[in-house]
């Protein structure tokens, strides 16, 4: 039982955590590492997700100390190692782009790592060739070299399905193929909720335009994708990156339909993890408080639906 920041007391069927992502725009500036670390326990979740070029100390060899003071930190404070976040950068070369046999190097290093970590999933970010981010062809055969490598670690490796690609999309099905193909549990799907965005987040001082060459670029415009779409890949989707832009003082999300979502979710089975990933206005300070707010509106949302399913069943209620 957890007891969100209205005092409902929910029991959640799904794990919630937060990716230390959400923290970019304090982490060095108002915080380090290790207080972002403290803050994710401290507003209540129990799963943490880090960037392994980002959020390691001396990646890729952190030294033993560090290595410590992690699994320590982890232990007081509760919190379970979930995705570690890699990147298989295909562009890393000047004049070429990377070889299988560089991307499957690369994808073990980061699946060893994540394994002396103590973490379950490891999301590979692959260089893509095309609007709608469909991935260079290395990645089937650097991803399926390292398969048995994930079984040994007991690591499942997950893409990620992100805007502006659409959950009915070339991309989705290749990933599919491949899982249907090689019939490893060790691969499937990352969602990442910002395919679900209503309308377009007003970004502050950081939106794509702003971001992108002289500002004139726009980013693409993609169909609306309905949450039902979500129904279609639950048996193949192994976790969640729960973006978010901003949730107001009311505890409203106006671009992420929390209720459709977790409403597919929990009809799925899904005990997976949900893990809060911070994308709104990029400033210092913002992070922590719109991270105890989304998570407030996902308790709260669980507890309604729980309620509403023990009324509708009354075997439910005699059970709990």
């Amino acid at each position: 039982m957890t007891t969100d920041l209205l005092g409902t007391t929910t029991d959640l069927p799904f794990g919630l955590g937060v990716s230390l992502y959400s923290y970019t725009d304090d982490i060095g500036v108002t915080m380090t590492v290790e207080e972002c670390i403290e803050d994710v326990a401290d507003l209540g979740a129990t799963g943490i997700e880090l960037l392994g070029e980002g959020h390691v100390e001396d990646y890729p060899n952190p030294s033993t100390a560090w290595i410590d003071a992690w699994f320590a930190r982890n232990e007081r404070l509760g919190l379970t190692p979930t995705l570690y976040g890699s990147w298989l950068d295909t562009r890393r070369f000047p004049g070429r782009g990377m070889t299988v046999q560089e991307g499957a190097a690369q994808l073990e290093l980061d699946l060893r790592l994540a394994s002396t970590l103590g973490f379950s999933f490891v999301r590979p970010k692959i260089g893509v060739i095309s609007e709608d981010l469909r991935v260079d062809p290395i990645w089937q055969e650097a991803v399926e070299r390292n398969l048995q490598l994930a079984a040994d670690l007991d690591i499942v490796i997950c893409p990620e399905i992100h805007w502006p690609t659409i959950i009915k999309s070339p991309v989705v099905e290749e990933y599919i193929d491949f899982k249907e193909r090689t019939g490893s549990e060790h691969f499937g799907l990352l969602i990442d909720t910002g395919v679900f965005e209503l309308s377009p987040y007003p970004r502050r001082g950081g939106s794509a335009s702003f971001r992108m060459g002289d500002g004139s670029a726009r980013p693409p415009v993609v169909p609306f994708v309905p949450v039902s779409d979500l129904a279609d890949v639950m048996e193949h989707t192994v976790y969640f990156q729960a973006k978010f832009y901003e949730v107001d003082d009311d505890l409203v999300d106006h671009y992420i339909p929390w209720r459709e979502i977790l409403d597919v979710v929990v009809d799925s089975g899904y005990t997976g993890w949900l893990s809060s990933e911070y994308e709104g206005h990029h400033e210092p300070y913002r992070a922590p408080d719109q991270l105890r707010r989304q998570h407030a509106l996902l308790r709260t949302i669980a507890a309604e639906r729980a309620a509403a399913d023990r009324a509708a069943d009354p075997a439910l209620a005699d059970r709990n």
